[in-house]
């Protein structure tokens, strides 16, 4: 593996109600349900601390995203003018990453976390969870 290359393995996956990209709000605030997180079986332990009320963020890969644009109109209104994708928070880009702010509903001791509001549709990967709140003198 050299520099300019890198492998991501999910740690799980989204279920959702959500099953098309076109049912999918633009952001988790404008509509989007709960959502689970089925955690893959190897990263389990990963759930532990972890608390219902808390703040994380998902971090998801967009798979259905289109990895060719570098400008975009915002919120898919022509009437507005185009924008480096990198000014935006579209899914559309080369490297298709979401990053959501959720809270924790309820957690599954067979490894799944019940989050809300998610705006991804089901089986999208999930590449990582990050604590919103900083434990202080921990990593």
């Amino acid at each position: 593996m050299n520099n300019n290359q890198f492998t991501l393995k999910p740690i799980g996956f989204v279920r959702s109600k959500l099953k098309s990209l076109e049912e999918c709000p633009k952001q988790g605030q404008e509509g989007a349900p709960d959502a689970w997180i089925e955690i893959d079986h190897a990263f389990i332990k990963g759930l532990d601390d972890l608390e219902v009320g808390q703040e994380i963020l998902i971090l998801t890969w967009l798979h259905l995203a289109r990895r060719d644009e570098l400008k975009i109109h915002p919120r898919a209104d022509k009437q507005r003018p185009l924008k480096g994708v990198f000014a935006m928070r579209s899914p559309h880009r080369p490297n298709p990453v979401g990053l959501h702010k959720v809270e924790i509903q309820e957690i599954d001791p067979v490894g799944r976390i019940r989050v809300y509001p998610l705006e991804v549709i089901d089986g999208t990967p999930v590449i990582d969870i990050k604590s919103v709140k900083e434990e202080l003198g921990e990593g």
